[in-house]
């Protein structure tokens, strides 16, 4: 049976402090403690097919992997292909993947199950076992449990990755916003120009210079802030050409 800390460790996994790395390397040692003659664990996250990150709790695990990826073939295939857990009762006998069952010989893998849990992306996990028939048919359930732990959490740094970084883009936008204000004034008091023809010679001197309009702000910022800078706001003005006439 699975310890009375299961749920409480697998809930920490959720920490958004933990990156997605570090998150589902513990859960991989998570499973290798918790599920009954498992003796190592492996984890693989998919998108759009192709293999996006992985975590072992030992070596021989992602050596597995890399030959079921390389041979089209195994447990782990099958079970991104169609969902449905994934038993190798004892890989001495294993015939529907020879790639793997030899491989998992080497490695003293005697018996595997793998489970699987699609969201936004597909997580996988695998358990190994000494022994054949290591890992019981009942032991599926808290596999699949521990999978969707898994789902949840790559669900949940994926949504938090995504709000950090809409926040990071509207602060920047903020700031930028306040750059290109600060200098549509300092050129509508040099210029002696409307707010609107101090931005469009802004964005034809951004234009004219390949130069981004946050860029072209902060050069009429710092001229200004400079002893002679009116002559220089003179000269980078000018590459704007010559303001609108106001109508009437």
């Amino acid at each position: 049976m699975p310890g009375p800390d299961l749920a409480d460790r697998a809930a920490a996994l959720l920490s958004l402090a933990a990156t997605q790395e570090r998150s589902l390397s513990q859960l991989t040692a998570l499973a290798a403690s918790q599920v009954p003659g498992c003796a190592a664990a492996d984890v693989t996250v998919w998108r759009d097919g192709e293999l996006a990150a992985q975590a072992s709790s030992h070596p021989e695990p992602a050596r597995l992997v890399e030959v079921q990826v390389a041979s089209g073939r195994g447990p782990l295939i099958d079970v991104i292909a169609d969902g449905s857990p994934a038993n190798c009762p004892d890989t001495l006998t294993e015939s529907r993947w020879p790639e793997y069952a030899r491989a998992a010989l080497r490695a003293g893998v005697r018996s595997s199950v793998t489970v699987s849990y699609s969201g936004d992306a597909v997580i996988t996990l695998s358990l190994s076992g000494l022994r054949p028939r290591a890992i019981g048919a009942d032991q599926v359930q808290l596999a699949e449990l521990l999978v969707a732990y898994g789902g949840a959490l790559i669900g949940a740094i994926s949504e938090y990755d995504d709000s950090r970084r809409v926040a990071t883009q509207l602060r920047d936008a903020s700031a930028a916003r306040a750059v290109v204000d600060q200098a549509k004034g300092i050129l509508m008091h040099a210029l002696g120009c409307s707010a609107d023809e101090a931005l469009d010679r802004m964005r034809a001197v951004s234009q004219r210079s390949n130069l981004r309009a946050t860029e072209v702000a902060r050069r009429v910022i710092d001229a200004h802030s400079r002893p002679g800078g009116r002559k220089e706001l003179g000269k980078l003005a000018a590459l704007g050409g010559q303001p609108r006439q106001a109508d009437g």
